[in-house]
């Protein structure tokens, strides 16, 4: 059995909670301000509130499952998809997260150009997306320890920032907008929940360095119960009193847009690096014979060139692909824990399993298939498209299993 090394250098909570904050701004910022111009105050906390807990149960699950196995993600997809079967599951993953960093480096840059150009510099675009990548590959080629200690300066920075735009916010003389009362329960708390739902399903990459499980469940409820929800808030009121569309915009009304661009900028590096320290570490399971900081580099060089492009277009679309494909592979590996993990990972299961399992794979296709036919209003479980993927997967994988043991005894 795969059991925890008591030399193993591990984590506490609270270091946890804040790589995981570092790492969701980015998203928080990009949807709450859309959220915030759609939905009334009360709504809105409402809305925050049960997305945040759904969050939080969720997470609490994936970063126990880590934290048991002693693995990341990528070494506990093995199991229920098979060792060759999980190479397809890191593939997506290796793009999901990539995708982010692109993403993530375009705003670092196009911030930072804002910046510049108020104070009458004009730098290329390419040139800061490059720089910013330099930045994000320099805070992750050292390891986990160096992704903490980031986190440790840049969010305090980034909550001293929140806590002014806020203030300027309720004090400035702006007209104030009425809320568009547009967007529905249901996906209002889908925007919440999918925001982040690829870290989540992701969470045993860091719960493989948390201490044990206690600490694994208090680093789920501060970041999700007590910190996402306040961070959600704080970007969504901006837009919800001017109603701009965005963080930006909101607070170009205030007259504040640069501790708004700071914000963004901070935001932007706190989160590329922990896509990057992800990133690496999935993609170092499909690249075996390059070492990780090598890895780390080619994933800089690769976003300094995708994030130059015009890809903002590309994003909701990219959401949506996220929102479906990846949670059912958290509700997945989440049943094969419940049902044959519980006591650890053997590592001799994987020579005697199938190399590809093919029940899991349309276990995984159902709950996906399950995601995309809620967003498109065909079926509706939960009202929650992420949630119902996840759950339709799992209790598919419940089903599948069962029968291929039978049908192979």
């Amino acid at each position: 059995m795969r059991k925890t090394n008591v030399n193993l250098d591990t984590a506490p909570s609270h270091r946890i909670a804040m790589i995981l904050l570092g790492i969701a701004v980015t998203p928080v910022l990009l949807s709450s301000s859309s959220l915030g111009n759609h939905l009334s105050d009360s709504a809105l906390m409402t809305v925050v509130a049960v997305g945040s807990l759904i969050l939080t149960v969720l997470a609490a699950i994936t970063i126990s499952v880590g934290e048991k196995a002693r693995l990341p993600t990528y070494g506990i997809v093995k199991y229920p998809f098979g060792e060759k079967g999980a190479v397809a599951i890191n593939m997506l993953l290796a793009v999901s997260l990539f995708g982010w960093i692109a993403v993530t480096a375009s705003m670092f840059g196009n911030s930072v150009h804002d910046l510049l150009a108020q104070q009458g510099l004009n730098v290329p675009t390419p040139v800061l997306v490059a720089l910013g990548c330099v930045i994000f590959v320099a805070s992750t080629a050292f390891g986990f320890a160096t992704l903490g200690k980031v986190a440790q300066f840049a969010v305090p920075v980034i909550s001293a920032m929140l806590c002014y735009i806020l203030y300027v916010a309720s004090h400035g003389h702006v007209e104030l907008a009425a809320a568009v009362g547009n967007m529905g329960t249901g996906v209002a708390i889908s925007t919440v929940v999918g925001t982040i739902i690829v870290l989540v399903a992701t969470l045993p990459d860091f719960g493989c360095f948390v201490h044990n499980r206690k600490h694994a469940i208090l680093a789920a409820i501060l970041t999700f119960t007590i910190a996402y929800p306040l961070l959600f808030w704080a970007g969504a009121t901006p837009s919800a009193l001017t109603g701009k569309g965005s963080l930006l915009g909101a607070m170009a009304m205030f007259g504040a847009t640069l501790p708004a661009a700071l914000l963004i900028v901070f935001a932007t590096v706190t989160g590329n690096t922990g896509n990057m320290f992800q990133g690496t570490l999935v993609v170092s399971t499909l690249l075996t014979r390059f070492p990780k900081w090598q890895i780390t580099i080619a994933l800089g060089v690769l976003a300094a060139v995708v994030g130059s492009m015009d890809i903002m277009s590309w994003f909701i679309p990219f959401l949506l692909f996220l929102g479906v494909a990846t949670p059912p592979v958290a509700g997945i590996y989440v049943a094969d824990f419940v049902m044959y993990r519980r006591h650890g990972y053997e590592e001799t299961v994987l020579t005697r399993d199938s190399p590809i399992k093919l029940l899991t794979f349309v276990a995984w296709m159902v709950g996906s298939l399950a995601g995309f036919a809620a967003i498109k209003g065909v079926i509706t479980l939960t009202t929650i498209p992420s949630l119902d993927s996840i759950l339709v997967a799992s209790g598919c994988y419940l089903l599948l299993s069962r029968f291929s043991q039978r049908g192979g005894a």
